[in-house]
């Protein structure tokens, strides 16, 4: 009795036009004189020695075309560069390499949370272009902890792409649920440190500016967070005066304090009360007048470009100004309490990246001896 396929074949050689015929080859059905995979004639033949040669040379004159990355000779400059070719590896790495990373980061860890110190460049969730990311890591970061069995790790809250520092993670979804309700309701003290361009009028004080997302009309249209004030002074005679409140603004209240000034910058010490998104880089930036160092995208409102530094921290840096597009953002999540239902509080310290301690030496910022204990 004929098999299907058999029977197949012999309707494919009635339908096909003559001279052609449809035979079986290791489970294919192929015209005669057709080669496997092959898409055309030019595809299938083989290529002579004389064909292999040029297209050897023709791929060694492309290679000679594409100029190689000159290494500066000025050793900040290379660290610079060294930055830049580690953000962009963080995006082709395996995720078991990024876990095994992450897991030698570890702060602290009990059985309900896990505390990292979340790297420079690596984004929490996923996006375009995103190729890693934190969220697509932690089923392998936790059965690197507790087996092949163990439950995914849960994000606890978030922390910007360029922002460094204490980050926690929940062993279980009751746990995440519980720690995201003290974030809501801001029983979870944060502290972050900050290098900044110039130097804040008040060594210390209150930003309390509500917040929304606009979208910047320019040659280049993008999104924006920026301030929305419900107070504003009148040009004529000074005064303040209401406004009405925006719509979509979000309550927005950050405490600050200066710890150190020098060479036109300022190592400032953060309180974030709310949690909006670019909080503390649209306050320095658009309500203290003193953007974070490295912070291209809130340094100008109109515009895509870099940074503007003032020559004192350009000289002391040791960077020429078309090159300050490479510096990384100076923001780090330095410290983090928990409050336990014991009334008890779990207290989370994490120092900053080498790159963050290197730009405090060479602008001669230092931390008050309180900071350093």
């Amino acid at each position: 009795r004929p098999s299907s396929v058999s029977l197949f074949l012999r309707v494919l050689n009635k339908m096909a036009a003559p001279g052609i015929v449809v035979r079986r080859i290791r489970g294919f059905a192929m015209k005669s004189g057709e080669r496997l995979f092959s898409h055309s004639q030019s595809a299938a033949a083989p290529l002579t020695a004389e064909q292999l040669a040029e297209k050897i040379r023709a791929k060694k004159q492309e290679q000679k075309k594409t100029p190689a990355q000159e290494v500066p000779k000025n050793p900040l400059l290379r660290r610079v560069q060294e930055y830049v070719r580690l953000t962009q590896h963080l995006q082709r790495v395996h995720p078991n390499v990024l876990a095994k990373a992450l897991k030698h980061g570890i702060l602290y860890q009990n059985k309900e949370i896990v505390v990292i110190n979340k790297p420079y460049g690596l984004p929490v969730h996923g996006g375009p272009g995103v190729k890693s990311c934190i969220t697509d890591v932690l089923p392998v970061l936790a059965k690197m902890l507790d087996g092949m069995n163990a439950e995914p790790l849960h994000l606890c809250h978030r922390l910007d792409k360029e922002t460094t520092g204490v980050m926690v993670l929940a062993r279980d979804q009751g746990t995440a649920h519980r720690i995201q309700e003290l974030f809501k309701t801001r029983q979870v003290e944060k502290k972050y440190w900050s290098i900044c361009v110039g130097v804040p009028e008040l060594t210390d004080g209150l930003v309390d500016i509500p917040i929304v997302e606009k979208e910047v009309e320019s040659h280049q249209s993008h999104f924006k967070m920026t301030l929305a004030p419900n107070y504003r002074i009148s040009p004529e005679d000074g005064k303040t005066f209401k406004v009405r409140k925006h719509r979509q603004a979000q309550v927005a209240v950050t405490r600050y304090r200066v710890l150190s000034s020098a060479s036109s910058c300022s190592l400032l010490e953060l309180h974030p009360v709310t949690g909006v998104k670019h909080q503390l880089r649209v306050h320095l930036a658009y309500g203290l007048g003193c953007p974070v160092l490295g912070d291209h995208k809130y340094s100008h409102w109109s515009k895509l470009a870099p940074q503007k530094l003032p020559g004192k921290a350009l000289k002391r840096l040791g960077l020429q100004q078309v090159k300050a597009r490479y510096l990384p953002l100076h923001l780090h999540a330095c410290e983090l309490t928990l409050p336990e239902e014991d009334e008890k509080k779990i207290h989370l310290v994490c120092r900053p990246p080498r790159f963050f301690l290197n730009s405090l030496k060479r602008l001669q910022l230092e931390f008050p001896e309180v900071e350093k204990k």
